[in-house]
């Protein structure tokens, strides 16, 4: 099964991304069923990172944080979306058979234009390069958080029209989710995103991590008053890096009263500083290393390219265009 997803360098990685895809990706490549690919979407950055020097360094930092998290390039693909120019010509020929109301429909391009980014083509055609890196390695699973399942539902839209007309051509993806991870709460209630400001860093220091668990939204209640764990931001953030029996444990000091939101976020602030600590050395070192890094993704984008060269060969058949 091959088993494929990407992630924009758009800057410092953060638990929501760890816990709603990351965690995900380093624990597919376990499995001895997966043929893993993993890629750092360079091009999709173009819709918002202008400034070449910080593409450059967010895609570097990205690599990084995978590698030191557990990512192993001896067992997976791990490439820059860039190192495989193919995926533009494959996204050139499935836009010529994309209803504009299939891209109109789009959650993401009405949610972006809603706050106020500029609409331009790469925004709106946003979903068939997405469509263009699942489909250019026949990929079987795609694993999303729920914000993204429509793109791949426009992607098996894609492939199977593209199907429908030239024959059968393009490997038809599904999607899927870790359902208990799927969407990670920031400091504020709302979904955790550098676009809202509230999230907490993977590699920021305990100092930083202390500071950004303060600024938790809580509400009144006092020390004494029972509160209710559901819905409480700290404990969803708390069970993400506490074992069951911990997590229970802290909404039942919930539930129970006499126990304050400070002592809440100072057990949340100790178990996120263990949980990634013995990841950060490992950071740390790689950072060092800015030579192997390149060297890693150059060798994956050699591999990712034998893949696509295929799959563009086949599509170029069925249209004609060999």
């Amino acid at each position: 099964m091959r088993y494929l997803s990407g992630i924009q360098p758009s800057g410092i990685l953060h638990l929501g991304n760890y816990f709603g895809a990351m965690r995900q990706h380093i624990r597919a490549q376990e499995n001895p069923d997966n043929e893993c690919l993993f890629f750092i979407a360079d091009y999709h950055a173009l819709t918002t990172v202008r400034d070449p020097d910080r593409l450059r360094a967010n895609v570097r930092e990205t690599a990084v944080a995978y590698l030191a998290l557990g990512l192993d390039p001896s067992r997976v693909i791990f490439f820059r979306q860039s190192d495989v120019p193919q995926v533009l010509e494959l996204a050139w020929v499935l836009s010529t058979v994309t209803p504009m109301g299939l891209l109109e429909r789009c959650h993401s391009y009405k949610d972006k234009i809603a706050r106020g980014i500029p609409a331009d083509h790469g925004l709106f055609a946003y979903p068939v390069l997405m469509a263009a890196d699942i489909l250019i390695y026949d990929a079987n699973k795609v694993p999303v958080g729920k914000d993204q399942v429509q793109h791949i539902e426009v992607t098996r839209d894609i492939a199977q029209r593209f199907n429908h007309i030239y024959g059968e051509t393009l490997t038809v993806p599904e999607y899927q989710i870790e359902e208990s991870t799927a969407v990670v709460p920031g400091i504020d209630g709302q979904k955790m995103s550098k676009s809202y400001d509230n999230t907490i860093e993977i590699f920021a220091t305990p100092k930083q991590v202390k500071k950004r668990i303060g600024r938790i939204v809580t509400d009144s209640k006092t020390v004494e008053e029972p509160k209710d764990p559901e819905t409480s931001i700290i404990v969803q953030l708390y069970r993400l890096v506490a074992t069951p029996t911990e997590a229970e444990e802290m909404a039942d000091r919930f539930r129970k009263g006499g126990y304050g939101y400070g002592d809440a976020k100072a057990e949340l602030h100790r178990k996120i500083v263990e949980y990634f600590d013995p990841y950060r050395e490992r950071w740390e070192e790689l950072r060092s290393r800015p030579d192997e890094i390149d060297a890693i993704l150059a060798d994956g984008g050699r591999r990712a390219r034998e893949l696509a060269r295929d799959c563009v060969d086949r599509v170029y058949r069925a249209c004609g265009l060999r």
